[in-house]
Order: structure tokens, then sequence, then C-alpha cells
């Protein structure tokens, strides 16, 4: 196996395994800082049963990832296939105090936010499989608040599909849409956590877009600005 791609299979087989255990969000919870509600065991158990009311327990369910789960997605799944969401589009607008930044170094997170189209990667889950394989993704995304998960129509090649995703809560006190691109920069080039900084998520995200050929104009934009802040700080340097 190529080494990149055993490496990614390890990442992924690992978060699952943290996912599982318990282990990943009890060290969240432990690490949150004061102010930082996370959702308890039984608040996500209530939100996982409210969405899978609306969900047929006999089919298969797919679910869109734009991010992360992209090239970590720690679920078993019969395919995936590549497709494109219309009226939500990738960004870094959730401001992060626990994972990949803290309340000394806070980063940002990836969402979907409203407008525009975003291209990723659709997991299909069988039924019989989906209730133990989203009550993992639940205690990965929906611990802090700060997503909702949504319902969206997908197009897969000439499929069109229903796919579960995570959008931003636009309601959320760390929401950040309307930031300017530089400051966004900036949280990227400092946010650090538990998990590592948010720029390894960023370079992780652009290299499996590039990989994936997905062009994003929003992230070429980010990087763009990562660019000139690097160019700016080295001009300051003393020597």
């Amino acid at each position: 196996m190529n080494p990149t791609l055993k490496a990614l299979e390890d990442e992924s087989k690992a978060t699952r395994e943290r996912l599982r255990s318990g282990t990943l969000l009890d060290a969240w919870r432990a690490q949150s800082p004061a102010g930082v509600t996370l959702r308890s065991d039984a608040e996500l158990d209530e939100s996982l049963a409210d969405m899978l009311r609306s969900h047929d327990t006999a089919e298969d369910m797919h679910v869109f990832g734009y991010g992360s789960l992209m090239w970590n997605p720690a679920l078993e799944y019969t395919e995936v296939l590549s497709a494109r969401v219309q009226g939500w589009h990738r960004s870094f607008c959730l401001r992060q105090v626990f994972g990949r930044g803290s309340a000394q170094k806070p980063g940002v997170m990836l969402a979907l936010d409203r407008g525009g189209a975003c291209t990723g990667r659709l997991f299909r889950i069988a039924a019989t499989q989906v209730e133990a394989e989203l009550r993992l993704l639940w205690r990965r995304e929906m611990v802090g608040g700060a997503y909702d998960a949504r319902w969206v129509p997908v197009l897969a090649g000439d499929r069109r599909l229903r796919a579960l995703t995570f959008v931003i809560n636009r309601r959320h006190p760390r929401y950040l849409g309307g930031t300017p691109v530089d400051q966004i920069a900036h949280l990227l080039r400092t946010g650090e956590g538990m998990l590592g900084t948010s720029r390894s998520y960023f370079e992780a995200l652009s290299r499996t877009l590039e990989s994936l050929s997905i062009r994003d104009a929003g992230i070429e934009r980010l990087r763009g600005a990562l660019s000139m802040a690097e160019v700016s700080e080295q001009s300051l340097s003393p020597g």
C-alpha cells in the first residue's frame, strides 16, 4: 500500500477507536475552557434520535463529507462517491477553542455555510449500520453545538440523492461569518489545541482537495492570505 494511504487508513482507524471508546469525547470535556458547554451523552442521544426519525430504517444512508471526513472518515461504509451540494460552501467560520484551538491559542474550523456550492465525498452506510455509525459521527461533530445536522440534496454523477451533512449553526457564539479573510488566516496560523494546529488541518484539506481534483475558490483565497501574511512576517523579521 502507498505509504500516504496507509498513514491515512491508520489515522482513520485510530480516530474511530477513540470515538468508540469515548476517550476523545472525555478529553474534549476535560480540556474545554471555561464558558464552553459541551453536550452530554444524553443530549447527543436525544439529538441523534430526533434525526433518525426522519430516516427510513430499511434504507441505506448517505453522508456528505467536505472536511476531515474526506481523508479521515472513521466510518464503515459500502461506497464512496464524488458529489456536489448546491446552496452551501466550505468556510472556515467557526472559532475553535478545543480540538485544534484553545483559550490561549484559538483557532478556526471548517463548516458548510449558506450560499454557493461545494464538492466533496459521499459515503454510503448500510441500513443495518446506520445507527451505530451515526452514534460515532455524533460524538465527533455534534458535541459542541456549533453544527446542525441537515438533510441536503446532492448530485453524484447523474444520481440525485439525499444526504446527511453538518452545517454551521449561525446562532452559535463562536460563528465567525463575515470575518475578514486576513483575520481567519491569522487564526489558522496561530491556533493550536490537543488535536494539533489549525494550520495542519488546513494543509490536510488542501492536499485532499488537490488529490481529488477539487477546486475551491474560497480555500484558494485563504491560501493566498496565508502566503501574504508569511511574506509580511518575513519582511519584518530582523536580519
